[in-house]
Order: C-alpha cells, then structure tokens, then sequence
C-alpha cells in the first residue's frame, strides 16, 4: 500500500536542500505520495529510505527515457486521466518507418526529408524524434547498416522492430549507443529478448493480443529486472485500440496497477490505407493516450498538425501559453523600423506578428511578459500597465537600436499611453489599431 505524504516525509532527511526542485522535504514528501515527483530527485535519502519509499515514489505510468541527443525523450510518466486536472508531462512520441532493405540513397534522401520537417513555434522547435526501422527478410546485415545510418548521420533516435533474435543483436550492436526501443517481446521470445534489453539497458516493447495478456509478460519481465518497457495491446482494429488504450491509463491511474502501468505504442501505420488517415488516427492517439505513435512517413502536411495537436495537449491547462519576453524582429528591420508592443500571450504574438509579416513593413515587435494574459486582460489585470511597460521599453535594449523616438501600443491599452509618456520622456507614444487585421493598413499609412 502506497505511503502518505506524513510516512513519506519521515524518511527523508530533512535538510530542505531545495536541490529536488521545491522549497522544503516536505513538499517534495506530498509530491512522491502523489506520483508528481521521483524519488531520485533527492540526493541524500538513504538506501533504507529508498526501499521503503519505492513503491510510493514510482509514478503510476512509469517514465521511459528514449534515445540519446537532440531528440532523446521520455514517454509516460502521466499522473492523471484527464489533462484538465493536472497536466499531462511527456508528450507523445512521433515516429515513422524505415524498411531494412532500403538503398543508402533512398535512405539518406528520406532521412534528409525528415530531419527538414521542423517548425517553430513559441519560442519552441517542434519536430518528430524516432525512425522505426522494420526488419524485411530477416537479414540481419542490412538491418544493422539500416539502423547505423541512422544513428551515426542523423539526429533520429531508433526503434529496432524485428522477431529475429539474431537481426535484434546485430541492430544492437550497431546503434545500441543511441538507446533504441527494442520491439516487441512476446510469448515466443520475451526471455531472449528480455536478457538482451537487461544486457544493454534498453527499453523495451510488449506486445500481447490483449490487454488481459500483457500482464503476465510484464510481470515476467519486471521479476527479471526489466522494468523500462512499452506496451502494445496488439490490436490494430481503431476501436478496439483506442478502448485499449482507454482501459491501460484507467488500469494504471484509477486501480494502481502496476502491471499496465507503463507507456504505450500504438500503429496507425497499420489501421490505415493511405496517411491522410494514418494522421487522423495518429490525432486520436495523441489525445487518447498514445505514448509514442508510429507512421508509416513523415510529411509536412501529417506532421506539422500533428505537432501543433500535441504541443497544446502537453501544456499546462492551468498556465497560458506563452512566449519570451524581448525583442522580436520581423522582416529584418533597420534603426528606423517602427517599434510595436504588446503581451506575451502566445495567441497575440502570433496573431500580432503574422499580421505584421503580411504588411511587409520591417518592424521590431517588443513583447512584454504579462503572465500570459491577452491585451485586455492584462491591462485591467494590472499587468500591462503604463509605467511598466516604459520601464520595459528603457531596459528591453530598444533604444540601442533604433533612431527614432515613437512607440506603437495595442488599441485595446490605449489608456496607458500617458503613464507610458511620462515613464519615457521625449518619446511619441502612438494607439495603434484595436484589431491585430487593421495592422498592416496602420503600418502601411505612416
């Protein structure tokens, strides 16, 4: 039975270090009793302490770190059912297949292709991380030169997807260093699969043709030491998969199971005809819980919604979107660029600055951290008032960069302009237009 935050709190050593990332032991003790911290957070607990607190400290879904490099990720590591109550953490994997007996150029033209596919966007690169290489013919050489290529010349992290025990060693040894999922064990082959996931400290996949069957392979797995592992209910019919995938997060959230109670990988690849409908289906997955999705190519017009779809999943419901407070140049603008401000609200900035894209009027766009809150919001919030936003524009580095002396504000703040007068003095503060669409018209006509 899982331990209080109380029980929690006495095992830990009290120093209140802040080195787990809150303020005292205590709140990290209420964090572990919660699954919203891991115990591993804590540099001095003791190895006793580490015994008994084991169960209570594990997150319900357990996190499964992914690849190595600029794309390593983790999956899992959920503590709720539903977004709105919390957050969901890691967000769902993205990855697309490679067959084995594909040539070099193919290969490297494809791999090309993809690492192309990155967008972004709040402050933030949005791209895919994984490359499923599928074993065709069981020939372990070119499933080996496959997966190095990969590894060695690209930023793509590997899973390695074959039934053949030799073609997964020789996967292993050539890209092992790149921390691949291994896919899939099975009745057939969970132990030999299994001594080689422990050997080499990877994660890996289980696949059963139920959620009832993946139990026993769990527990058989986790007996032996492999504990980082990815479960594939097996079904391929859309839905069926998406009650799997339904009945696994209730199963691991609701009852504590913690034999379901790890990350997912599901195959849209395999449930549809063509990728428009992969995509459709990849959507449902990222919503409804997919640990990692696998398509059967990446393309910008599948990925990029995609994308988009899972950064506002995997955000925080309870936090505005935001962007950095600075200065943002748009369209390559010169000392005599106009100057605009406005909030931090992820939605304005874009909105704002696509329609300053579109004037094809070169600006400097300074945006200021309201906490997230729009214009309006903002300015009866306090937040975006007018001695703030002059102390903003004197520290922001603005005045280094251009000549003039004229600030544009929102429409919708326009009741600030004195308080921004007097907090800058000598400098021309100008209402621009209450609607981000009247704003290439505004700067047109200047």
């Amino acid at each position: 039975m899982a331990l209080t935050g109380i029980q929690i709190f006495k095992l830990l050593p009290k120093t209140n270090c802040k080195e787990c990332g809150v303020p005292t032991c205590l709140a990290f003790a209420m964090n572990l009793a919660s699954g919203k911290a891991e115990l591993d957070s804590c540099p001095y607990v003791s190895d006793e302490a580490k015994e008994q607190l084991a169960e209570a400290s594990a997150p319900p879904i357990r996190p499964v770190a992914l690849g190595k490099g600029v794309r390593a990720c983790k999956t899992g590591g959920e503590t709720v059912q539903y977004r709105h109550e919390k957050t969901f953490f890691n967000p769902t994997v993205l990855a697309a297949t490679v067959a084995s007996d594909i040539s070099q150029s193919d290969l490297e033209a494809r791999l090309k292709a993809w690492n192309a596919l990155q967008y972004e966007r709040v402050g933030l690169n949005l791209r895919p991380e994984l490359a499923v290489v599928k074993d065709v013919g069981g020939d372990k050489d070119a499933f080996a030169k496959t997966a190095e290529i990969i590894a060695k010349t690209s930023e793509f992290n590997l899973v390695l997807m074959t039934d053949d025990i030799g073609v997964m060693k020789a996967g292993v040894e050539a890209c092992g260093f790149k921390r691949p999922l291994l896919y899939a064990a099975t009745d057939a082959n969970a132990d030999d699969l299994g001594a080689i996931a422990k050997e080499n400290d990877l994660p890996l996949a289980v696949k059963a043709d139920s959620v009832e069957g993946l139990i026993p392979l769990t527990e058989k797995l986790a007996k032996t030491g492999v504990k980082n592992l990815v479960l594939d209910s097996g079904s391929r019919e859309i839905k069926q998969a998406l009650e799997d995938q339904v009945v696994i997060r209730r199963a691991a959230l609701k009852s504590g199971n913690r034999d379901l109670g790890f990350p997912t990988i599901t195959f849209p690849c395999e449930m549809a005809s063509n990728l428009d409908m992969e995509a459709l289906i990849a959507g449902m997955f990222i919503a409804k819980y997919g640990g990692i999705v696998v398509l059967s190519d990446f393309t910008g017009e599948s990925v990029f919604p995609l994308l988009l779809e899972r950064l506002n999943i995997f955000t925080d419901p309870q936090r505005p979107m935001t962007v950095t407070e600075g200065i943002y140049e748009i369209g390559n603008p010169d000392e005599n660029s106009p100057v605009l401000v406005t909030t931090n609200f992820a939605l304005t900035y874009f909105i704002v600055s696509g329609e300053i894209e579109g004037s094809k009027v070169p600006s400097w766009l300074l945006i200021k951290d309201s906490e997230g809150l729009s214009v309006m919001t903002a300015w009866a919030a306090g937040k975006f008032a007018g001695d703030d936003v002059g102390v903003f524009v004197k520290k922001c580095g603005i005045m280094d960069k251009v000549k003039h002396t004229e600030l544009v504000i929102p429409g919708y703040a326009a009741a600030i302009a004195g308080d921004v007068e007097e907090e800058l003095p000598g400098w021309t503060i100008t209402v621009g237009p209450r609607e981000a669409a009247h704003i290439p018209g505004f700067l047109k006509a200047r």
